[in-house]
């Protein structure tokens, strides 16, 4: 197995070579992917520029005719990505690193974003100090800042690049057996206001023999989560905390896109689903909410961090989605909803109670269920009664399954 080295051996191929040559004193293998396009290349690539443009659907020649830049990157990143997807498919690729400007971090964390979690993935790149969510996206992607620009080698860029090639080095001699665990795995869904639910969830299927993983729901956990049932890895789903749907319609902060919520349903992976802090629309600091906005009932979460009371009519478009997610199930699910509240903040006496919003919430997740199953509990989300119903009505899915 080698390492799969990422670079645009026109522009960068000195700099991807002192990477091949730090890892082969290292013993670790390399295979160097040759990404350009117009310029000749420093050196043969194993994999050369014709075949990446190739596995693309086009050709080299026909890049260089268009002379579009941006037209050979997207298919420098697509031919790329499926030649390290085969060869990982065959057992052939340990580990990927990349080094680029914006063009080279595009391809690069393309390809990474290709493959499963624990391949180690590391990118060298001028843009990493800044917001990278679109380039790591869900996946488990190291990115390091190049500090000065990627031309030619100097005692900064012989530092970064020599740290690069340790770093994959590391991640591939000393990987971590992550099938130790024969426990099957779980997926949950939290937020701070969900997180007495889910705790206590979380231990009623420890017991029950489980391995839980939460993922918070920040826009990229519930990315996560759904890449991670996609793959086949996780046995059942608690999707206690389904907000991000009401930032993605509302238009907060921290959506996850309009895929949450259809991992499992498509793969048919049981999953029970409750709406766990669907009565709030994340922003950052309070100056920062959109000017409609202003006049909404708006609380403080901290001084980074403010949230939004959701509407009965916005309840009603996050119930409808909700439950034409759920309609469309392949495999076991179940909704639980709690009646009393469904975040710390949504109870009696607390600033976002508001039983008209949650009466709609529910009257349009009922309409829009389909044939899966609904369970109503008279407690809040948080009560440990409604947290043992949710892990318990899990395993049962699970164990019919």
């Amino acid at each position: 197995m080698n390492v799969y080295l990422l670079a645009t051996l026109d522009t960068k191929g000195t700099e991807i070579g002192y990477v091949r040559d730090r890892l082969d004193a290292l013993g670790v293998p390399t295979t160097v992917v040759d990404t350009g396009c117009l310029g000749e290349p420093a050196f043969a690539a194993d994999v050369d520029r014709e075949q990446v443009f190739r596995s693309a659907g086009t050709s080299l020649e026909e890049m260089r005719r268009h002379n579009d830049r941006g037209l050979a990157v997207s298919n420098a990143a697509a031919g790329a990505s499926a030649i390290v997807a085969r060869d990982h498919s065959e057992g052939k690729v340990a580990g990927v690193l990349a080094i680029g400007g914006g063009a080279g971090t595009s391809i690069g964390t393309t390809v990474m974003r290709s493959l499963p979690l624990g391949v180690p993935k590391v990118m060298v790149s001028t843009l990493a100090s800044g917001d990278v969510r679109a380039f790591v996206g869900d996946k488990d992607v190291v990115m390091i800042n190049s500090i000065v620009d990627i031309l030619g080698l100097n005692r900064v860029s012989r530092t970064v690049l020599a740290e690069a090639a340790h770093a994959v080095a590391g991640m591939v001699k000393f990987a971590v057996d992550t099938a130790a665990s024969e426990k099957p795995l779980v997926a949950a869904t939290m937020f701070g206001v969900t997180t007495p639910c889910v705790e206590r969830a979380r231990e009623v299927l420890e017991e029950a023999g489980y391995e839980v993983l939460v993922f918070h729901c920040t826009g990229t956990g519930g990315q996560a989560m759904e890449s991670l049932v996609r793959e086949g890895l996780i046995a059942g789903v608690l999707d206690i905390t389904t907000t991000e749907l009401a930032d993605e319609l509302v238009g907060g902060v921290l959506s996850a896109g309009a895929g949450r919520l259809t991992a499992a349903a498509e793969t048919g992976t049981p999953q029970v689903v409750s709406v766990g802090a669907t009565d709030m629309v994340n922003f950052w600091a309070l100056d920062t909410v959109p000017s409609q906005f202003k006049d909404r009932n708006l609380y403080k979460h901290n001084d980074n961090i403010t949230l939004m009371r959701t509407t009965p009519d916005e309840n009603a478009r996050i119930g409808e989605d909700l439950g034409h997610k759920l309609s469309a199930a392949t495999g076991p699910a179940a909704v639980l909803l709690p009646l009393r509240g469904v975040s710390a903040i949504d109870r009696e006496g607390q600033p976002f109670d508001d039983p008209a919003a949650r009466r709609s919430l529910y009257d349009a997740i009922r309409g829009n269920l389909g044939g899966t199953r609904l369970f109503e509990l008279d407690h809040h989300i948080n009560d440990p009664q409604f947290a043992e119903a949710a892990a318990t009505k899990l395993i049962e899915l699970i164990d019919a399954k």
